[in-house]
């Protein structure tokens, strides 16, 4: 395994260990904001679940500009 593909390996571990955790608990955040604000909790479990989406769009915008 080269240094780069490894490299590569431990960025997506993290950024799948993360996105596991806030899933994880994501029915708990939200339903622990939408006692003040069933709104605001659709808006946060929005944003959560984009956020794992996002992080590897630019992972993959990253990637391209630097030529790889």
């Amino acid at each position: 395994m080269t240094p780069e593909s490894r490299s590569q390996a431990t960025a997506a571990a993290i950024i799948l260990l993360g996105a596991g955790l806030v899933l994880y608990f994501l029915p708990t955040i939200v339903l622990w904001i939408g006692n003040f604000s069933p709104a605001l909790a659709i808006v946060v479990g929005i944003c959560l679940i984009m956020a794992f989406f996002a992080v590897f769009w630019l992972r993959a915008r990253y990637q391209r500009g630097r030529g790889k």
